[in-house]
């Protein structure tokens, strides 16, 4: 190595280095390991086979032997889950004080006992949301389709374990985990989200739904839908403050739909139509659409096609 390139690669790191003290707060200095992205997508497959079995392992689910197999992916998830909640507890709390490795080990293995514990409750949840997509597509051919197949059912069981995550106020990991999702499907669900049983999203690329929306029983959506803030020009004052829509029990919202605000409130049984922009609360039973815009036909083919159409 020449004595001009040794001067060339230590000036490049003089620089680098001087901009990792300027720009601290996208280097973070002296406050340990990180919570790892690629173990927690790992986690976050685990969790999958255990609320789906036989559908995403690598061994054939056999009823004689379950507990075998339910224990086999428990040890395995609670050691990296517990690992990484530990890592994120950690990093949080290094900004302000630190409490000791022991303390927030001890506080991972409780969250992680108190998450596992809802995971019954969780695939209750799912059975509910496989049903609403069998019962609600025509199209699909089975239940082991729907659940190996589709995007909304991927994303939705996705969010149901990062939401109790969320909930038992774990830092970083239940971001991570909707973002893996959002990632796979192009559905945007923050784990903050409020979710009732049986929650259908049809097609899902586009929908986007935000941290403080909430949704009730037997909710339908299509493709492109948002339940998004009015605005976020507040930043960060704006945490805690309710920011996204109420969608009530039995509520339809079709394609395009765009419902925003933390006090608008869908009612039961509603049904929104493609495109709308909705800024106020809409009453129980109401059927919001767009006038249907006049089309226009231009060209001789089309219009002779026109004319033999109506002859």
């Amino acid at each position: 190595m020449s004595n001009e390139y040794k001067e060339k690669i230590g000036k490049l790191v003089d620089n680098i280095s001087e901009s990792y003290r300027k720009e601290c707060y996208i280097a973070p200095h002296d406050l340990g390991f990180l919570p790892n992205r690629t173990v927690i997508i790992d986690t976050t497959k685990a969790l999958r086979q255990l609320v789906f079995p036989s559908y995403f392992g690598k061994t054939n689910f056999r009823r004689e032997i379950q507990d075998y197999h339910i224990g086999e992916l428990l040890v395995c998830i609670i050691e990296s889950l517990t690992k990484q909640i530990t890592l994120a507890l950690k990093h949080q709390a290094s900004r302000k004080e630190n409490l000791g490795e022991e303390y927030y080990h001890q506080e991972a293995l409780r969250i992680c006992d108190e998450f596992m514990s809802r995971i019954p409750q969780i695939r209750e949840f799912l059975a509910t949301d496989v049903i609403a997509a069998f019962d609600g597509d025509p199209a699909a051919k089975s239940k082991d389709e729907i659940i190996f197949c589709y995007p909304g059912v991927f994303a939705i069981s996705i969010h149901r374990l990062a939401h109790e995550l969320y909930k038992l106020s774990v830092p970083l990991i239940p971001r991570i985990m909707s973002e893996y999702a959002h990632n796979i499907t192009g559905i945007d669900i923050h784990p903050g989200a409020t979710i009732g049983k049986y929650f259908f999203i049809d097609h899902g690329t586009g929908v986007v739904i935000g941290e403080t929306a909430i949704i009730g029983e037997h909710v339908k959506i299509y493709q492109g839908v948002t339940l998004g803030a009015l605005s976020t020009r507040g930043g960060q004052k704006l945490r805690g403050i309710r920011r996204h829509p109420c969608l009530e029990d039995e509520v339809t919202v079709y394609s395009g739909a765009s419902i925003l605000g933390g006090d608008t409130v869908v009612g039961k049984g509603s049904v929104i139509g493609s495109n709308v922009f909705i800024t106020k609360s809409v009453p129980e039973g109401t059927k919001v659409s767009i006038k249907t815009p006049e089309l226009l036909f231009s060209g001789q083919a089309t219009k002779e096609a026109s004319v033999e159409a109506f002859d």
